[in-house]
């Protein structure tokens, strides 16, 4: 399918060819503001809230102008109270409403926590199914210059942890609008996670409404000597990785795994069979996040799979620095994981 390739921005999409007979290219900012056009568009019980949502910025683009076609009782800014507006965004979803609500910055979600995980996680449960809670949160990971400690945090590991919750973290225009329509009407609340880097990618998207399946990973690229498994902005650093890696002669499967709540560690595990090795690459921290988890299903699974040892891409185990030399060491890219190939693809020929 042509349109899971990821273009860093519109300039390397033209380059590759464009759009193409009987396609069109849409930046990842432009495919969720058109999922979430379409859905208010098509269903009434769909509304949009959230802190600067019609604002100048439409948060970062993606809801520019929505307001304007739909009106503010559909499309509605509020003020910073993050905790009041989780709950009721919460009630509305239990009545009957399909809320998107924005929380512009990972960060601050701690705020609502106890309606998140009390609350919204829990009341299918505690009711026995009678209620459903089909709420779909948008947050933002990733940084500008400068963004430090506390405005540049990636803690889905946190969300990820807590059942009755469901963790999206889309790389591409394509997956961001078709994963964004699926949470919608998943039944179930929906973290949607976006990364702050990926809103100028560039990439194949219809035009009709569709759904990509939560809890499904997709492989971007195939090989046979190295797994690299990803989410989100790592996914772009990891296809790069390997077209450098391929270059030295080392074949690199990639594995975008798009949901990390559920986890489909089947597909991991599959190609680690195949591969003997694998990378974790995500955009967090290694302590408790996703690499150790892919890490304990594979040796719970699969523990003779590996032909050298499992390394995982993370931050620094330390808060964001804000100076431009230190947020440059801070941040692993495609050469960090080139080199943790590198090092595996040697140590497994090595143990032959």
């Amino acid at each position: 399918m042509p349109w899971t390739k990821i273009y860093g921005n519109k300039a390397d999409f033209e380059k590759a060819g464009g759009a193409g007979a009987g396609l069109r290219g849409l930046t990842y900012r432009e495919a969720l503001h058109e999922a979430a056009s379409q859905l208010l568009e098509s269903d009434q019980n769909v509304f949009v809230m959230g802190e600067g949502v019609d604002d100048g910025g439409g948060v970062f683009g993606s809801t520019l102008n929505l307001h304007k076609r739909f009106g503010s009782d559909r499309v509605m800014d509020t003020p910073l109270a993050e905790n009041a507006l989780t709950g009721i965004a919460i009630g509305a979803a239990a009545s009957g409403m399909r809320p998107i609500l924005v929380h512009m910055r990972i960060d601050f979600m701690p705020l609502t926590m106890d309606q998140i995980i009390n609350h919204a996680a829990k009341w299918s449960y505690m009711f026995g199914g009678a209620v459903s809670v089909p709420l779909t949160i948008r947050s933002i990971i990733g940084r500008g210059w400068g963004s430090a400690a506390q405005h540049s945090q990636s803690l889905q590991s946190l969300f990820a942890n807590i059942p009755g919750l469901k963790v999206v973290m889309p790389s591409t225009p394509y997956d961001a609008k078709g994963l964004l329509r699926a949470s919608v009407y998943d039944g179930n609340p929906v973290m949607f996670i976006e990364h702050r880097w990926l809103y100028e990618h560039m990439g194949h998207v219809p035009i009709e409404p569709y759904t990509v399946p939560i809890g499904k990973s997709i492989t971007r690229r195939n090989g046979k000597d190295v797994t690299i498994a990803a989410v989100s902005q790592m996914v772009f650093e990891a296809m790069q990785a390997a077209e450098l890696l391929a270059a030295d002669g080392i074949d690199c499967e990639v594995i975008d795994l798009r949901t990390i709540r559920p986890l489909d560690s089947d597909a991991v595990i599959e190609s680690v069979t195949k591969t003997g090795a694998l990378i974790v690459a995500d955009t967090g921290w290694a302590s408790c996040g996703i690499g150790a988890e892919l890490a304990a299903r594979l040796v719970e699974r699969a523990h003779g799979a590996l032909k050298a040892p499992l390394k995982r891409i993370n931050f620094a185990d330390c808060p964001t620095p804000a100076s431009p030399a230190l947020e440059k060491a801070y941040y692993p890219d495609r050469h960090t994981i080139a080199a943790a190939v590198r090092e595996t693809f040697e140590l497994k020929r090595s143990n032959g």
